[in-house]
């Protein structure tokens, strides 16, 4: 009885370890731009520690958000199209593949497949941007292999969005797509007056909501998903650019987005937040003027504990607001910077075009920490995964990095960071080895106990 007990104990032991050494550092879907409503794209399993300091390296220019599923890692390339997947334990590249044109979407994934946008920032002679091939991709998210592919007139810059089946996605040439999810076909069009750049639907209550640009002026809308309805189209007269770049950000009732008003001699960087269901401005407020820039002109905010957290290229500072008073909490003063924050256990990071990623406090606002990474960083943000922050850069890497590392004092480079790592075995080695090891002790210990048996039944006899 005791034998049986053991051996039972041991063939346990055998096929638990595997299963806790590789839980998964990323969730199991991801259905819209940044993940959540609130555009703080954080993500914590217990079980599982920090990656440590990893480079992925693609062909081309980064400008999309890594997206994260289970231990795999998707993302696009700027200029070329090319897609990619790597394992995140051991950074190897599972597969490549080439989408017809630019790649600034994300690749969101559901039921194991992968959606991308595609598309260019040209404009054609009739006003719709986007030249060349312009459309969605459905791919395999095993193999990487093309399912299905559609075609639109205009860019598909911005990241599509997946609900009960189908597929959403709004483009420069003035039309909301939706698609079925398997079979890539139309589902329905819907005309939505506006060219829309880079502002990726926010889902929130089964509703999208995004901005646009031209013909003047320039509109925010809400698109009722369950309808099939424009829900509500608030008008922004004053707005010359910027509100068809920003993907909202919502919590509690409110979506909040920025946009420039003025001209591009002086331009005005303004935060607006509105009301969810009426589209009615709750208020705004002026984060100030400076210089106007090219691409990505209007920074993108996330909401996290109460308050809204953006960037501003235009008076190169980042801000804190109170979400429902509209309350200025601090600002911090850097360089360019275009691309959404993200925040974790009190702290707020984000990224500027120099390739630097700092940490401020959220309450306050003070510095409490930097590290130095590559290339200017990409405009769609950073992520946090299981304590490691994740962004794509325009030198072709995605960085992967600790937080507890951008905190630490001692470490200002990435270089220095990773020439501080020791030379051992990686994460992906150490478990291979470990299931090696306790394969081998498993078999060697149940080889005894069972001569040990037949060595007691012989001597019985």
């Amino acid at each position: 009885m005791r034998v049986s007990i053991l051996i039972l104990s041991l063939i346990v032991t055998f096929f638990i370890v595997p299963k806790i050494s590789s839980a998964e550092l990323g969730p199991t879907e991801w259905e819209q731009y940044r993940l959540y409503p609130d555009k703080n794209a954080v993500y914590t399993n217990e079980e599982v520690e920090p990656l440590k300091p990893k480079v992925f390296e693609t062909n081309d220019e980064i400008r999309a958000t890594p997206v994260v599923i289970d231990n795999r890692m998707f993302v696009g390339n700027h200029n070329s199209g090319d897609l990619f997947a790597f394992d995140l334990n051991s950074g190897e590249k599972l597969w490549e593949n080439e989408a017809p044109n630019w790649i600034h979407s994300e690749m969101i994934f559901q039921d194991g497949q992968l959606y991308v946008g595609y598309g260019n920032r040209f404009f054609q002679d009739n006003g719709i941007r986007g030249t060349e091939e312009s459309g969605v991709l459905s791919l395999d998210a095993e193999s990487g292999e093309i399912v299905w592919q559609y075609e639109t007139e205009g860019e598909v810059m911005p990241t599509p969005v997946y609900e009960n089946g189908s597929v959403y996605a709004v483009t420069g040439d003035r039309y909301l797509y939706s698609l079925d999810q398997t079979s890539g076909e139309l589902n329905d069009q819907t005309s939505i007056g506006s060219v829309v750049s880079m502002s990726a639907p926010n889902k929130t209550d089964n509703t999208l909501y995004f901005g646009g640009s031209g013909p003047e002026p320039f509109e925010f809308t809400a698109f009722d998903i369950d309808s099939g309805e424009i829900k509500w189209q608030t008008e922004f007269p004053s707005v010359f650019a910027g509100l068809d770049d920003v993907p909202a950000a919502s919590a509690d009732g409110i979506i909040v987005t920025t946009a420039l008003q003025g001209d591009a001699e002086e331009p005005e960087h303004m935060i607006y937040a509105m009301d969810q269901e009426t589209g009615e401005v709750l208020w705004e407020d002026s984060l100030g003027k400076g210089d106007f820039v090219k691409n990505n002109k209007s920074g993108a905010p996330i909401i996290y504990n109460g308050s809204i957290y953006v960037g501003s290229p235009i008076t190169k500072k980042m801000y804190a607001y109170d979400l429902k008073s509209g309350e200025k909490q601090w600002e911090y003063e850097d360089e360019v910077m275009k691309a959404p924050p993200v925040a974790k256990d009190d702290v707020v990071y984000f990224a500027n075009t120099k390739g630097l990623v700092q940490a401020l406090d959220a309450e306050s606002g003070e510095k409490q920490g930097e590290i130095e990474l590559g290339g200017t960083l990409a405009p769609s943000g950073p992520i946090i995964m299981n304590d490691t922050l994740m962004i794509g850069s325009q030198d072709s890497r995605v960085y992967a990095v600790p937080t507890e590392d951008i905190l630490d004092e001692e470490i200002e480079t990435f270089a220095s960071l990773v020439d501080s790592e020791t030379d051992g075995p990686n994460d992906e080695s150490s478990n291979q080895m470990m299931y090696i090891l306790a394969g081998g002790l498993f078999f060697i210990v149940l080889l005894g106990i069972l001569l040990k048996t037949k060595f007691k039944k012989e001597r019985t006899q």
